[in-house]
């Protein structure tokens, strides 16, 4: 395993909060010592067949968790989902069938291991435990909690001033989610920010028990295609795991600078270092990744983990194809390069013959003369990366189509 700081480095990557940080600490501590991996929980009630990234949020963090060696329990709620998560909902929750909630858990088992590894990971259902209890396990459970307690959640407070229905059994959600962590006997709970009472609730139900309560960690809730709500399928601003490759693409290729570097953190899988790229190019930074490069590095990503590298390379071409009909003159030069290492933007567009010299490229980049692939630069000491296909612009009618080639 990785020394304790390194886990850290990445366990922070994205994280909203982590309760509490030095007790994470002490737990990787001892179990780098005694070689005994950590217990990773993290539960998903299966309300709806499909998955868009903005559930994926929660899973990316825990295949870090598994890349760093720690054990991970894909927790699926059927028994939960029975009752409803009351989170965020300003009325009762309809219900789901149990034959609901198990078609959905199947179709979940099948889109998670998109991303985790199904070698690595222990896929639990909560009836496994709460199924078997009875009455009075149930009642005995429901003791440990106040109701006091439970109108100190923020959705239940509300909709109790504003006098609107709570029903008992919702009151049960909390106390159900908080029992899986008992009986998995959990060192980390990872939940969105909306479920920190809930997962809190763990702690204390574990502390009841002579647990060692687990740590809570909470990730943001991901902002859809638009930057400013939820990701949401009523809202349309999604982006569906099982959407075909060139929805998934195109859509990527679509969301802002800033909501990209939102994006990268909390759903790919590039290092720290490409993560300081990306923001560095955003930013403006010399030696930053171009925005341009860095969505389709991202939307190539995203259409590789749900439909594999081929139909990636065939979903970036369609893009490319697509955008060049819309912007690029049909008769441009073609310049292949034979290149290892990135190339400096202002000797490609010299070599290009777009430019006369290397300083004259500098001087039409900082005027915002100069476009990559439909997006102005204002970086001049941008380098390229050396693969792929790229349209660069200089001037309003001065084209090129640089193909980087193999020697």
């Amino acid at each position: 395993m990785k020394p304790v700081q390194e886990q850290m480095d990445v366990i922070r990557r994205g994280a909203m909060e982590i309760l509490v940080e030095a007790e994470l600490e002490e737990k990787l501590a001892q179990s780098i010592k005694t070689g005994v991996p950590l217990k990773i929980k993290a539960g998903f009630d299966p309300t709806a067949p499909d998955l868009h990234v903005g559930h994926t949020v929660l899973i990316q963090k825990l295949k870090q968790f598994q890349d760093l060696g720690h054990d991970v329990h894909f927790l699926i709620g059927d028994f939960t989902g029975m009752i409803g998560d009351p989170t965020g909902k300003s009325e009762t929750r309809k219900p789901l069938t149990r034959e609901q909630v198990l078609q959905n858990a199947q179709t979940y088992k099948e889109q998670v291991f998109k991303i985790l590894d199904p070698e690595r990971t222990k896929v639990v259902f909560n009836s496994s435990w709460m199924g078997t209890m009875s009455a009075a396990d149930l009642i005995a459970l429901a003791a440990r909690h106040t109701v006091a307690r439970m109108l100190e959640r923020d959705d239940f407070n509300k909709r109790f001033k504003g006098q609107q229905p709570i029903a008992i059994h919702e009151f049960l959600y909390p106390l159900v989610q908080g029992y899986d962590s008992v009986a998995l006997k959990a060192d980390v709970e990872l939940g969105g920010t909306d479920q920190k009472f809930n997962l809190l609730v763990g702690r204390e139900l574990q502390k009841q028990e002579g647990q060692r309560p687990q740590t809570v960690l909470t990730m943001p809730l991901l902002e859809g295609l638009d930057g400013v709500n939820k990701m949401s399928k009523s809202l349309n601003n999604y982006i569906g795991i099982t959407e075909p490759p060139k929805e998934i693409f195109g859509k990527a290729m679509s969301v802002s600078d800033e909501l990209m570097v939102r994006y990268y953190e909390l759903l790919s899988d590039v290092d720290l270092a490409t993560l300081e790229r990306v923001r560095d190019g955003v930013a403006g930074n010399p030696g930053g990744m171009h925005p341009m490069e860095a969505k389709k590095t991202l939307a190539r990503e995203l259409v590789t983990r749900f439909h594999g590298p081929d139909m990636a390379r065939k979903a970036e071409e369609e893009f490319v194809q697509q955008f060049k009909q819309k912007e690029v003159p049909e008769d441009i030069p073609v310049v292949t390069l034979t290149e290892t290492e990135p190339v400096w933007i202002c000797r490609l567009l010299t070599e290009a013959g777009l430019t006369s010299s290397n300083g004259e490229a500098r001087r039409l980049v900082k005027q915002g003369g100069v476009k990559l692939d439909g997006e102005k630069l204002a970086d001049a000491s941008l380098e390229i990366a050396p693969r792929g296909e790229h349209v660069v612009q200089a001037g309003k009618r001065r084209f090129a189509r640089i193909v980087f080639g193999k020697n």
